[in-house]
Formats: C-alpha cells, structure tokens, sequence
C-alpha cells in the first residue's frame, strides 16, 4: 500500500520526461522546417544544382580515375612480369630441348608448372612456339569455369553487357575515354594476338578485356634458352575489377560525408542569401500594394556583405520614394491653398463689379482683377518651375565650369542693369572655383539670392559677393556668401525663409509681385549638387542687425 505514492510520482516525471521530449523534438522540427528552402526558392534551386552538379563532376570523375590509376596497374605488372621471368627461365632450363633443333618438352612443361604455386586469383598458360597451348594452371588444378546457357531456342545473351552493372558500364565509359590509344588497343586486344606477338621475341604486359567482361592484367614473356624462342608464358591475374571496386567502395563514405557537406552548404546559403532576398523582395510587393502607407523594409546592417548593402540601399530608397510622396502631397496642399488666395480675391471683385456705380470704383475692382491674375500667372510660373526641376537636374549633363566666372558675369549683368541704385561687387580670394555641376541651375541659384538682395537693399546699397574655399565632410569644398545691406532676416525665420510660399517683403514692395518660391528652389538646386545653402544675419560691433547672409557650400572640383 506505501508503494502506491512512490509509484505516482515516477509515472507523473515519467509523463514530464515525455512531454518534454515531445517539445524538444516539435521545436527541432520547427527549426528545421524554417531552415528547409521553400520549392518556390528559384534561388535555392539555383544553389542546390550548382553545389550537387560540381560535386556529381567531382565524384564520377574520381570513380572513373581509379580504373586508370597507373600505380595500381603497375604494380600489379611489375609483380607479374617478375614471376613469368622466373617461370619462363626454369622452363628454358628444364623443360626446352637444343638439338638438333630448338623446342619445347611439353610433357616436361606440364610437370615443372604442376609443381609450381600460383594464387587462386591467377593463372599461367604455356604455349609452344606454334601458338598451342601445353600447360594451363587452373586444368592442372581442376579449376573450371561455369557459364549458364540459356533456354533451348533463345538466344545467348551478350555476357559482356550482363556481367556489367549499368553503372560500372557508365564507369567503364567514362575511364576509357580518360585511356591513352595505346591502352584502349591492349584492351581490345585478345589472348592469341598477345601470343604470337611474344613469339616474335617481344615481352608484351598489359590490360585486356575477356569475353565476359572482366579486365585481366596479363604479362607474357617467350621461352628462349638461348636465342630462339621456343614458347611463350602468360601469367594473368583476374583480381583488377576486385581492387577497383574495393577502391570505390572506400571512396563510398568519403561521398556521402562530401553530399552532407554540400547539402548543409546549400542550406546556409538559402539561409543567409535566398531567405534576406526573398524577405526583401517581400516588402518590396508590400510597399507597392500598400498605396502610399509606409511600409519598413527588413533592417540587414548588421550584415557586413552585398546583401546587406542591398537592404540598406532599398531601404534608403524606399524612404526617399516616401519622403518624396510626402512632399509631393505636401507641395500639392501648399499650391491649392497659394491659388486659392487670388481666385478668392478675384471672385469678390467680380461679385462686386456689376453693383459698382462710378467709374472710378470700377476701376480699382478691375486693377485688382488684373492684379491677381498677374499674380496667378506668376504662382502658375514658378510652380511649374519648381516641379520641373529635378526632371531637369536630371536630364542635364554634369560638368567642370569655373564657378567664379559666372559670378562675375552675373556681377556684371546686374550692375549694367540694376533698376536701382544697388552695387555689386565680388570678391574672390581663390585663382579659380572650378566645380562639378550643372551652369544653368546653379546661375539660377545665384539670381535668385542676388534678386532677394536687391529687394531688401536700400538705395545706394552695395551686394558683396565672396569666394573662398573651406572644407566639408573632409573634402574641399567652394564657399559663396552673398551679402546685403538690408534689414535682416528675423531669427525665428532663419530657416523658414527656404519654405515653400514663404514671402516677408520689405514696406512698400507690391503684393504679390513675389510667388515665395525662389530660394525653396535655390536650396532644391544646392542639395541636388551635393552642397547646402544657409541663412544668417552679419552683425555690426555693437550687436545691431547689418544685413543678411546666404551661405552656399559646393563640392570643389579636382584640379587637372
């Protein structure tokens, strides 16, 4: 009865143990289930014929080089040569006649090889010197060979291609073309053929092929007490296909263990190359399908590879694809609520025309009229302007110019037709301010900070434009400062001023004569080129504001 608790528990671990056992072997086959490559992975596919393609290459081309291996061949001829040397000598000694003529005892030769040892696995024939063979050591020894005939009325199958495996037949192929045309020939060559060569005084060695397929290393050397030749011993040995097949059997595990290999390779590498693309790629139909909602892209910059360079770039172009989506909404909002302002004030003064009594009042109701449509076309203008400029950055060629030429001749543009009493003047502390870009959009840059001078200059005011080299981000760069004799810019709107729309106009300047927009596309023209554009006020000694600076940072060129 005391026994009953014990019992519990260990049937309740016991159920524990399982348990866990069976969430260990879930979670592994969960692990391996996500390692495993999708059939719809073209890449993975890719990585796995690749891998098992060289690795099939590598294996049939070393089952192919063992049939060739001239150690393994040679060494089986040179041990052969050795004892047919030996027997052909004691038969020339004890079995061989000199007069009156030369020849062969064969009685003699039959006794002297029954008394010899030959392995099983090979066998010595004598011949005469006619090509007749006296002695062969498997009838010495009772050894026959069996070979199944077939029913009565089929025909005898080919025993070559049936003692041959398909595979070994592949093998045998793919070896013989891998053979010299001297072995290819000793292969075909047959044992009569091999004979009457030797007694024409010849040592012939070699591999052929019999009847039934085997290969048989064969040596046969002539029988000469002398001179004449009065016989002929072959010695065989039938053990070659044995070796060869021993030789790929070893290789077998060394195959299986190069398949492993190649198998775990593919995975790590559908792991660590297929699945990011594929995940990658995912996102990419994610953001186009997502209509604008941003989407984030896999973050691979812990990955210090291609891959990872590829993750970064697609993400940084999708928040740029993003950023400038929301410009465009943000721009487009900006545009509407511009024009609405002068369609506004053109529909009152068009309400109010028809209920207007003299002439005089008509006519006001009529300037403004023509004002604002004045104002609208040039809202239209430079909105057009500024839409167009990165198509037209694009489009257009960069290259070399000397950046301070062109400040002159606007310099001087300006001066020779100011329609105020405003000077410029330039000021350069550099031989030359090469730069890589674009003339026409940077000479636009330029006006527009130079026209922005001169509305907020006072008569007899002077626009100081200066040149001078710096540095940024640890290259050289050119530095353009354009300076007036103005107001300033108020603190709080130091870089509001680069806002779209934005216009503040000094007393008595026109309404509306100003669309906002020329330094929101001055700083659009300078980030294009890889520079900035910045505000700021000059400041007398005693602190008052003297007038406002615009900052424009270039790359500089390198100098041929």
């Amino acid at each position: 009865m005391r026994s009953r608790p014990f019992t519990g528990w260990v049937t309740a671990i016991r159920k524990i143990d399982a348990q866990s056992w069976r969430s260990g072997l879930d979670r592994a086959g969960t692990v391996l289930r996500s390692l495993t490559p999708r059939p719809s992975s073209r890449l993975a596919q890719l990585i796995l014929v690749a891998n098992f393609v060289a690795l099939g290459v590598l294996v049939v081309g070393m089952l192919a080089l063992t049939e060739t291996r001239r150690g393994l061949v040679n060494a089986k001829l040179d041990s052969l040569r050795a004892q047919g040397e030996l027997i052909a000598n004691v038969l020339a000694e004890g079995a061989s006649d000199g007069a009156p003529s030369p020849r062969l005892r064969n009685d003699d030769a039959r006794a002297i090889l029954r008394q010899l040892y030959v392995p099983e696995e090979s066998r010595v024939m004598v011949f005469d010197k006619g090509g007749t063979i006296v002695a062969d050591s498997h009838l010495l020894a009772d050894v026959f060979e069996t070979t199944t005939l077939p029913p009565p009325g089929q025909a005898r199958p080919d025993i070559a291609g049936t003692a041959r495996s398909l595979p070994t037949q592949v093998l045998d192929t793919l070896s013989n073309a891998l053979r010299s045309s001297e072995e290819r020939a000793a292969l075909d060559r047959d044992l009569g053929d091999e004979v009457r060569e030797v007694i024409e005084g010849e040592t012939v060695a070699g591999v052929r092929r019999e009847a039934d397929g085997r290969r048989v290393v064969s040596v046969s050397i002539p029988i000469q007490p002398v001179r004449a030749v009065v016989g002929v011993v072959t010695i065989e040995s039938y053990d070659l296909d044995r070796l060869i097949e021993a030789e790929r059997r070893a290789l077998l595990p060394f195959m299986l263990i190069a398949a492993l290999v190649t198998v775990m390779s593919s995975l790590a590498l559908t792991v660590f190359i297929a699945r990011p693309i594929r995940r990658l790629a995912r996102a990419a139909r994610e953001a186009r399908r997502a209509g604008g909602r941003r989407v984030k892209m896999p973050d691979l910059r812990s990955r210090n590879d291609e891959i990872g360079e590829l993750g970064v770039a697609l993400s940084d172009m999708t928040e740029a694809l993003y950023d400038r989506l929301d410009a465009i909404e943000s721009f487009a909002a900006d545009v509407a609520h511009e024009l609405k302002n002068p369609l506004t004030s053109i529909r009152s003064a068009v309400e109010v025309l028809p209920m207007a009594r003299d002439e005089e009042r008509r006519d006001r109701l009529l300037a403004v009229i023509m004002a604002d449509v004045k104002r609208l076309d040039r809202l239209i203008t430079d909105i057009s302007r500024a839409s167009r400029v990165d198509a037209e950055l694009a489009r257009e060629d960069v290259e070399r110019f000397d950046l301070s030429g062109l400040l002159a001749e606007l310099a001087e543009t300006y001066n020779e037709a100011a329609p105020r009493d405003v000077r410029i003047e330039v000021e350069k502390t550099v031989r030359n301010g090469f730069v890589l870009g674009r003339d026409g959009p940077l000479g636009q840059v330029f006006r527009n900070l130079i026209d922005n001078a001169i509305t907020f200059s006072p008569d007899g005011g002077t626009i100081r434009i200066r040149l001078v080299r710096g540095h940024r981000h640890g290259q050289p760069s050119l530095c353009i400062q354009v300076e007036d004799d103005g107001p300033g810019i108020p603190e709080d709107n130091l870089e509001t001023v680069f806002d779209r729309f934005y216009t503040e106009r000094p007393k008595g300047t026109a309404f509306g004569t100003h669309s906002g927009l020329g330094l929101a596309i001055s700083r659009q023209i300078v980030e294009a080129h890889g520079g900035r554009i910045l505000a700021s006020n000059r400041r007398h000694p005693d602190g008052r504001t003297a007038g406002a600076r615009f900052t424009v940072e270039l790359p500089a060129a390198t100098t041929d």
